[in-house]
């Protein structure tokens, strides 16, 4: 798609984007987010090897291994630690199942989307060397001074392709989050899906960040077009926040069908080890 394409398709408002190609049924791996250990992971009282013992003690699948809890963030680890974490894991049987970066692509400025770029790809390489299978990227924190959603979206989505074509080279897929930031809804998310239309550009479906209308709907919809979750305690009905109904969002993915990873991201008050323990056990009784 070209210019001149993207901004005819942008002017439409068309959605033709294609669900996620895979066998019908539910495949369900429990996974983990390391933003579920935020504050002791920022505040050096942990670290990422870490992350992996907690998921090797509490038989947990995988891990996404957020790159911004790696020493030195946003430069890339060295090939030696890399090599060393992908060899914990291994041995402890834990999957790296991806890791992600705080990009911003909802910036007018060519130079500083050019930086985010570039930070993206950099961490499609280290996700290659961990043996991971995506990196996790957002669209950026709100539409621009001065700026139009639709505008926005004509720098974003030939970034958003940069970034997929990258991933492709690597065996890498680029996984979008929703955040209920510049996206908000699932028609939003499945637009620049349909806009970007690459086999290696996938949604991350984030429970937590659909906040226009009924969550649960919200979520079936978006469902079909995602390939990896953030699985949180609450979900939200506008600025109301209501505890999660996992055995209704078991129902939902038993419906849809899914196959893959879903991690899950625990940021109560508290002990983070206690919260996320908790939150596990629920999660695995209402899977189970």
């Amino acid at each position: 798609m070209n210019r001149r394409q993207l901004i005819g398709t942008l002017a439409s408002g068309v959605l033709a984007a294609a669900p996620v190609k895979r066998q019908p049924g539910t495949k369900i791996k429990i996974g983990l987010n390391a933003y579920s250990f935020n504050r002791p992971l920022m505040a050096g009282k942990m670290t990422v090897r870490d992350v992996i013992t907690y998921c090797a003690k509490n038989n947990i699948d995988g891990v996404d291994m957020t790159g911004y809890y790696f020493p030195g963030y946003p430069k890339v680890p060295s090939d030696a630690s890399i090599r060393e974490l992908k060899r914990m894991a291994f041995q402890n049987g834990v999957t790296i199942s991806g890791t992600g970066v705080r990009n911003e692509f909802a910036l007018p400025d060519p130079a500083a989307l050019k930086e985010n770029i570039q930070l993206v790809k950099n961490w499609v390489d280290v996700a290659e060397k961990l043996g991971s299978d995506m990196v996790r990227v957002f669209a950026g924190k709100q539409v621009p001074e001065g700026h139009t959603f639709d505008e926005a979206l004509k720098w974003m989505i030939p970034a958003f392709k940069e970034c997929a074509d990258y991933g492709a080279s690597r065996g890498v897929m680029i996984g979008l989050q929703h955040h209920d930031d510049f996206i908000k809804t699932a028609d939003e998310t499945i637009r620049v899906v349909d806009l970007v239309n690459h086999d290696w550009f996938t949604v991350i479906l984030d429970v937590g960040s659909l906040r226009a209308g009924d969550p649960y709907e919200e979520i079936q919809r978006l469902l079909p077009y995602s390939s990896n979750w953030q699985i949180k305690e609450h979900v939200w009905y506008g600025k109301k926040k209501v505890e999660i109904d996992l055995p209704r969002l078991r129902r939902i993915i038993d419906k849809v069908g899914y196959r893959g990873f879903t991690p899950i991201e625990a940021l109560g008050e508290g002990d983070p080890e206690s919260i996320v323990t908790a939150f596990l056990h629920k999660v695995r009784a209402a899977f189970s």
